[in-house]
Formats: structure tokens, C-alpha cells, sequence
């Protein structure tokens, strides 16, 4: 920390087109910051204000109650939020298409409002007609499919809380987490499909749930139709139990502080983080962030390629877009099958009017060529938006220019699943934007860049972000452990919510995202714990002892590196480091796959034992260690790596 970039001191902002400026919410920096100021002066008034966006059962009481690390919004209101997605919307825009699913062979279904309403009134008496009251917990381990949504819209309905699983987890990884929340029904499917092959969604949960007997229901979406292994006192088919299920279910209100979902994102230990989400403050703030990031519109057609296992797909996908009555493309295949003009392919089917994605996929594309992009029309865009990791200039230009043709204002997207919604971004009609800058914050968004004493940094200066003041949609605690809630984000800097992101301002007061200062690597805009993977890593019987770092990645923008010793039974070879590999795709799943697997004799330490990351991330990077290594205990273990480059087989 502390070293000053001058590059981002350097940047120049480029204005908003001014076409798209005419037409947008906010068209000019001065309306802005006097929305800004009017939520730092007064910031009860200005969230009362902005909860006009839903409807309420029961109006607020009072707006914020604050007690570090405690934040209550909205204290005595009562809504639901599946009411507020989608019931209020059928008078006024009932037969409007409300989901428009793709599937991965190109089949199309437009869902309108009315029939999603009919779905998860269907589905949220299913669940009921399982036990499934208010408070339960929902795990769902499903693909990309309609059902998905009808899912954690139908536990809104009821009260439940959802916890989402990536469909990329493994067993091991999806038990933990249904073991942790307490999940008593999981909804799954038989499988999905990936790039033309399935994945076998229910084998995995049934390996999953033999660690996991308080789950007494499974409900299965038919969507391969492959023959599953099946419990007749368990297992349900999703399609049997809903067409039985009455399309009548009322939506009962909720306080708006009562639990909406549980979403684990990694830590910086083995342990994931269980983050818990609230009803009303999250649900506005997305509707909002919705509204002022997006510039949406009525007659949007608006895509989001995240998957809805991670927070990106809960907030920008499902809650966030449906709020506000938006059409939203939900696609299930990846971006290169058939053909690396798939996402193309689709805006111009559909005429995608904004596309949120992440900075991997944009280095993806680059590294494909134009010629993908130039086979498709694309010209319905008028608005980008990037999301998952720091974007780096070179993309931002190319995305700019190419995807955009220079004409599409980029909104690059700060905020954490902790956040919950969009807390740093440009507004698209009136924030002059800076290539890799997230610019500035959304009204109501204190957030500052400091040392460990907690003091403001230089500009250009490297230092932690933190944000000052509460939010709607911050997380409220983590599941079953405040202390580690109070301890991770409250502790480090007293006072202020610590993002663990490193960061720089610049002398225009834009914000800059370096990424983690923590021990957690960043893989395609996913937060993977170096512990988790570690923990993986020595539980296969070759290995002693592991660590494992980042090194950056042109497509990913991090890659993970495993630097390993060996038990004295094993012996170095390329195919042991290929089982390697493969077991830790078993264990957490192929997002965590090591790009590269090292042997060393021994790890570098310090004389306290602890394992000095730092120097191997230098080699991992930089192929050297220029680094202070006085405190570390054994020089030799350092030379032998940085000589043999931890691939000596011998």
C-alpha cells in the first residue's frame, strides 16, 4: 500500500454522447451532485423518498436504525417482495414478457408477468405443501432455466429464505453449504447442459445429500430428461407436484427486515461466508441502482449474462430488473457454443438494448476477434455495462469501440455481494467516464480510501476502500456468525465497513478498484478462498502441505497457481499433477481449477511457520522475488523454487 499510480493520474474523461445525455434520468453532473448532496445532508429524507419505488403493505415507521455493525431499514414496514417483482405489475403490464429464456440450442420462451405470477403462486404452494413455512430455508442447485426464478420468487412469496448454489459446485461444495444454512428441501434438476454436454446436476445433489439427512425433499426439474437415480420417499418431479398445485397464493407481508436469501461467497478461510440479505432494504436499493445505473426504460430489453448463483444474478437478473417491470433475456449456454458469436447472435435475435457482462468475457471476445462481433447486428445497444472484477483499459476501449461503436455510454459496476447492489458507478447520461474507473458513488454511498489508521490517502495513493455510512442493501450479518461478520468487515478499520478491495482516487475524485488485498483470488469476476482450495489440495493423499496464490490471466483476470510438496510415498510427475487438478475440480468445482500445479521440496515460511504467500505470488508472476525476505526462515526453499520455476519433475 501506499505507492501512487500515475496512469490513473493521468486518465481523461470522456463526456457521455450527447444523444444518449438528452434522453437519460440524470443528464448532467449538476443534477448529480445535488442528488448526492441531498442524501449526505439528509439521508432519512432522501431513503424515504426513494422507498416510493415499492409498494407497502405497511408504510415505514422510521427509515434507519443504526447501531455499528447493525443497520435496520425501513423499521416498521412490511412488504414481499415477490409481490412487489411481480403482482403489482399485471394491471399495467400483465401480458409484457417478463423473462425471455434462451436455451443453449436456441430454443426461445417468453415468459409475460402474468404467467410468471401464475408459476411462482404454483410453486410457492408446493413448497408450502413440503412444510416450507416463513423463516425455512431453500437450498437450489439448478442451470439456467426459468424455474430458477420461479424458485426464489416463490420463497419470497412464503417468507422463505433462499440459498442459492452455483451449478458449477461440487457435491462436497454444495453439501457444505446446505449443512451451514440448515436447508431442509432443495430444488435441483436431472442436469444441464454446457457447451453441447450435460451436467449431472441430480447425481451431484444425491452425493451431496448422503452427508446431508436433515434435506427430506428434493424437487427435480425435468430438464434432460436422463435417467436419474431416484428415492421414491424424497424425490419429487418439479413438473408432477406444480401442475397439481393451485394458482392462487396470496402474497402475506413481511417485515422489512425479515430475511430474504443466503449466499455464500468465500472467505479468506476454508469456510465460506454465509451472507444474509434482508427484505425491503436490498429489494429497493437494487430497484433504484436498477433505475439510475441503467437509465432502463420501458421499452428495454435488458441481458445480464451472469449466472444466477452468484450475487450478480440475484441483483441484476432476478430482484433488481423484475422490480422495476423490465424484460430481461435469461440465457443458459455458455458464450462460445455453438460458435464464439453466441452472445452476438442473441443481441440481434432479441435486440438487446443493455448488456451488463464481465470483464473476462470482454477479454474473451477480444482475444476472438472482431470478425465475431461484425457477422451480427448490433445496433439495438445503447447502453454497456461491466461487472465482477476492475476492468482494465485496454477492454474498456475495446468495448467501447467495438461492442458499442463508440456510441454506448459504460457503466463499470462496483459493489461485492456484501453490498448487495451497485454502491460506485458512472451514471450513463451524465458521468464523463475514465477507462477502467468505476468513477463515482451513487447517491447515499460514503466511500473513502484510507490507510490502516483509517486516514485519506493522496490521490493516486494505493489504499483500502471502506465505505463510511449505512446502506439499504448491505448484508445484515453472516449466518450463524456475527463475530466473524463483526471481525471481517467491522474490525479492520473501526468505525467503517471494510471492503477488503485496494483502491486509489485520483485528483477528480474517480475511484479505481485494484482488487483484493486479501488472501481471496478473483477467478472470471469470482471470489475463490486461497483457503478453500488449499484445504482441497492437501486432502489428496499425495500432497504434504500446499499454498496457492493468484497471477494475472488475460481471459479470467486471475488465475490460480498451486505451489505443493509432496508426501514421501509420491513421486513428481505431469500426471500426477494433472490428478491434482482434477481433484480439485472434484472438491469445489472447475471454476477453482489450479491453471498450474508446482512441486516444491518445501514451501517458503516464515520462522513463526506461516507460509509467505507474498514471495510466491512474486514468483508465480514474475518468475523472481525482489521482495524483503528477511524474515523468511529458509533461503534455500525460495532458490529452488525460483530456480527450477516449481516444474522439476525430478
Amino acid at each position: 500500500m501506499g505507492e501512487v499510480n500515475h496512469a490513473v493520474l493521468g486518465e481523461k474523461a470522456v463526456a457521455p454522447p450527447e444523444d444518449f445525455r438528452r434522453q437519460a434520468r440524470i443528464r448532467s453532473m449538476a443534477e448529480y451532485e445535488s442528488q448526492y448532496r441531498r442524501a449526505l445532508d439528509d439521508p432519512e429524507g432522501f431513503w424515504r423518498e426513494q422507498a416510493k419505488l415499492l409498494d407497502w403493505f405497511e408504510v415505514p415507521k422510521a427509515i434507519c436504525e443504526w447501531e455499528i455493525p447493525h443497520a435496520k431499514w425501513f423499521v416498521g414496514g412490511k412488504l414481499n417482495v415477490s409481490y412487489n417483482c411481480v403482482d403489482r405489475h399485471i394491471e399495467k403490464r400483465g401480458g409484457k414478457t417478463a423473462i425471455l429464456w434462451e436455451s443453449e440450442d436456441g430454443r426461445t420462451l417468453p415468459i409475460s408477468y402474468r404467467d410468471l405470477h401464475g408459476r411462482v403462486c404454483r410453486f410457492a404452494n408446493v413448497l408450502r405443501s413440503l412444510g416450507v413455512s416463513a423463516g425455512d430455508t431453500v437450498a437450489v442447485y439448478l442451470p439456467m432455466i426459468p424455474e430458477l426464478a420461479v424458485t426464489l420468487l416463490a420463497c419470497a412469496r412464503l417468507g422463505a429464505v433462499h440459498s442459492v448454489v452455483f451449478g458449477g459446485f461440487s457435491s462436497v461444495a454444495l453439501a457444505d453449504r446446505i449443512r451451514d444454512c440448515g436447508a431442509k428441501v432443495l430444488v435441483t434438476a436431472d442436469g444441464g447442459y454446457r457447451r453441447g454436454k450435460i451436467v449431472p446436476l441430480k447425481a451431484t445433489a444425491d452425493h451431496a445429500l448422503e452427508s446431508c439427512p436433515a434435506v427430506r425433499s428434493v424437487v427435480v426439474v425435468r430438464r434432460t430428461g436422463e435417467p436419474v437415480r431416484w428415492d421414491d420417499g424424497r424425490d419429487l418431479w418439479f413438473h408432477e407436484v406444480d401442475s397439481r398445485a393451485a394458482s392462487d397464493c396470496p402474497a402475506a407481508p413481511f417485515d422489512s427486515e425479515h430475511p430474504l436469501y443466503i449466499l455464500y461467497t468465500s472467505g479468506t478461510t476454508g469456510k465460506p461466508k454465509g451472507v444474509l440479505h434482508s427484505s425491503a432494504g436490498y429489494l429497493l436499493q437494487c430497484a433504484w441502482s436498477m433505475q439510475m445505473v441503467f437509465d432502463l426504460r420501458e421499452d428495454d430489453v435488458y441481458w445480464c449474462t451472469a449466472d444466477i448463483g452468484w450475487v450478480t444474478g440475484h441483483s441484476y437478473i432476478v430482484y433488481g430488473p423484475l422490480a422495476n417491470g423490465a424484460t430481461v433475456v435469461m440465457y443458459e449456454g455458455a458464450p462460445d457454443h455453438p460458435a464464439k458469436d453466441r452472445f452476438w447472435q442473441l443481441v440481434e435475435k432479441h435486440r438487446v438494448t443493455i448488456l451488463y457482462t464481465s470483464p473476462t468475457a470482454i477479454r474473451a471476445f477480444m482475444a476472438w476477434g472482431n470478425e465475431w462481433v461484425e457477422r451480427h447486428d448490433v445496433t439495438s445497444l445503447r447502453l454497456l455495462g461491466s461487472v465482477g472484477e476492475p476492468i482494465n483499459p485496454a477492454a474498456w476501449r475495446w468495448y467501447s469501440e467495438v461492442i458499442g461503436r463508440g456510441r454506448c455510454p459504460i457503466v463499470d459496476t462496483w459493489w461485492q455481494t456484501e453490498t448487495g447492489s451497485i454502491l460506485v458507478s458512472p451514471l450513463p447520461g451524465a458521468t464523463p467516464t475514465k477507462a477502467g474507473s468505476a468513477t463515482l458513488p451513487l447517491p447515499g454511498i460514503v466511500p473513502r480510501v484510507v490507510n490502516l489508521k483509517g486516514e485519506p490517502t493522496e490521490p493516486g495513493e494505493t489504499g483500502y476502500l471502506v465505505i463510511e455510512r449505512p446502506w439499504p442493501s448491505m448484508l445484515r450479518t453472516i449466518y450463524g456468525d456475527d463475530e466473524r461478520f463483526r471481525r471481517d468487515y467491522w474490525n479492520r478499520i473501526p468505525g467503517v465497513y471494510f471492503t477488503g478491495d485496494a483502491a486509489q482516487r485520483d485528483g477528480d475524485g474517480y475511484f479505481w478498484v485494484l482488487g483484493r488485498v486479501d488472501d481471496v483470488i478473483k477467478v472470471a469476476g469470482h471470489r475463490l478462498s486461497t483457503m478453500e482450495i488449499e484445504s482441497a489440495l492437501v486432502s489428496h493423499e499425495a500432497i504434504a502441505e500446499a499454498a496457492v496464490v493468484a497471477k494475472p490471466d488475460e481471459i479470467k483476470g486471475e488465475a490460480v497457481v498451486a505451489f505443493v510438496t509432496l508426501r514421501a510415498s509420491a513421486t513428481a510427475s505431469p500426471e500426477l499433477r494433472e490428478q491434482i487438478a482434477d481433484h480439485v475440480t472434484a472438491t469445489i468445482g472447475s471454476i477453482a481449477r489450479p491453471a498450474e500445479v508446482r512441486f516444491a521440496q518445501s514451501l517458503p515460511k516464515t520462522r513463526s511457520g506461516k507460509i509467505m504467500r507474498r514471495l510466491l505470488r512474486e514468483l508465480a508472476q514474475k518468475g523472481s522475488v525482489t521482495g524483503d525476505v528477511t524474515s523468511l526462515e529458509d533461503l534455500a526453499a525460495l532458490e529452488q523454487l525460483a530456480r527450477t520455476k516449481g516444474i522439476d519433475e525430478s
